[in-house]
């Protein structure tokens, strides 16, 4: 790990050419035949040579696997068979506090579709007030940070806490706050790591290209995320798909040094470096003086493919746990679940709640 009181910026290290074509965060089965639409096998895309058509082909088969259609007696069986290896976080609760005897919690949090629903417009993904309420109690007593794929700014607007730490950009933007608890021996000086920050001037240009070439495309839309960009088509309809397809691609392919991702009805183009949310989660630990302490239990929910990354990072640590929240089962690292973000609050009250119980008890006694 780096030094967490430096700006990391060293994006021609870690470069891997296999990143070029699309590949998704976690590997999953083929779909069976007939599960999802398929593109027919005679399609053919304008303009472009074989190896383009095959890389828009593999990218429409993702952005369909992102909203299955599912019959209701398969998604029954197969939730009951995925809860047992996935229990819900809430009723093994007690579970994970005899865990956590002895040691520190940590708090990662996702931001859309863990602490806010998702939503059709990007822009109004706002958070309850009771769920700011929630994750301001857990600050109080646990290191807490938001990671999310969204620009750090523009998720300090929708969580307005000041008390947090904040990695943006899926990791690649991450600053603690001014004044924080002292809750171990971690650094008191100001955290800021931004290891893909050579990339600003490229994804500012591949920005206004995005734009220019999906503005003709109903529902598209294009988001600025700093250190990355996503192009949002939940409100597409699909058999626009391919046409949307085709001009990320058009863009993207003229620059080998970013690398095109799925995410939850979202395309993310960012720098192909090895830096992700668990990367993050790793950096924040050493920030917070846990890089190689047995004394910590982080725990991170999320919701996303991209949260994956982080989910891994725990199981490889052997140390603290992923939850992932879903309706629907889902290949995953993570050891736990929640449904929706209304479990996520509840079960974030319950670590309060818990917390106090226990302090007061530590001081009756004393």
């Amino acid at each position: 790990m780096t030094n967490q009181n430096v700006i990391m910026s060293d994006p021609r290290s870690g470069f891997d050419s296999s990143l070029l074509s699309f590949s998704p965060a976690v590997p999953g089965p083929l779909p069976q035949p007939g599960r999802f639409i398929a593109v027919p096998a005679k399609k053919s895309f304008k303009n472009i040579d074989s190896a383009d058509a095959a890389r828009i082909t593999a990218l429409l088969d993702s952005m369909r696997a992102s909203s299955p259609t599912r019959r209701s007696s398969e998604t029954h069986e197969n939730l009951k068979s995925w809860i047992v290896r996935h229990p819900s976080a809430l009723d093994m609760f007690d579970e994970i506090i005899a865990l956590s005897k002895g040691k520190q919690i940590v708090v990662f949090l996702d931001y859309d579709g863990t602490l806010s629903p998702i939503v059709d417009d990007p822009e109004k993904a706002f958070m309850t007030t009771e769920m700011r309420e929630a994750v301001r109690d857990t600050a109080k007593y646990f290191p807490t940070a938001i990671v999310s794929g969204r620009c750090r700014a523009k998720v300090f607007n929708f969580v307005k806490l000041s008390e947090l730490y904040y990695a943006g950009s899926h990791g690649m933007d991450i600053k603690a706050p001014v004044k924080r608890r002292n809750y171990k021996k971690g650094s008191n000086q100001s955290v800021l790591c931004q290891p893909a920050k050579d990339f600003l001037p490229m994804i500012a240009e591949v920005y206004k290209s995005l734009v220019e070439k999906t503005k003709s495309i109903p529902g598209a839309k294009v988001e600025n995320n700093k250190f990355c960009l996503s192009v949002h088509f939940r409100r597409v309809e699909e058999k626009r798909w391919t046409e949307l397809a085709e001009q990320v691609k058009s863009v993207t392919k003229e620059y080998p040094k970013l690398r095109l991702t799925q995410g939850r009805k979202v395309l993310e183009i960012r720098p192909s470096i090895k830096w992700n949310k668990g990367n993050a989660l790793e950096f924040l630990l050493e920030s917070l003086g846990y890089a190689n302490s047995n004394d910590v239990l982080p725990i991170y929910i999320g919701d996303d493919r991209t949260d994956e990354d982080a989910f891994k990072v725990l199981c490889d640590r052997g140390q603290g746990f992923g939850i992932l929240v879903s309706k629907t089962p889902k290949e995953t690292n993570a050891s736990y679940s929640l449904q929706e973000p209304l479990e996520v609050m509840y079960f974030l009250n319950r670590l309060v709640e818990w917390k106090r119980l226990s302090s007061q008890q530590r001081y009756q006694r004393k």
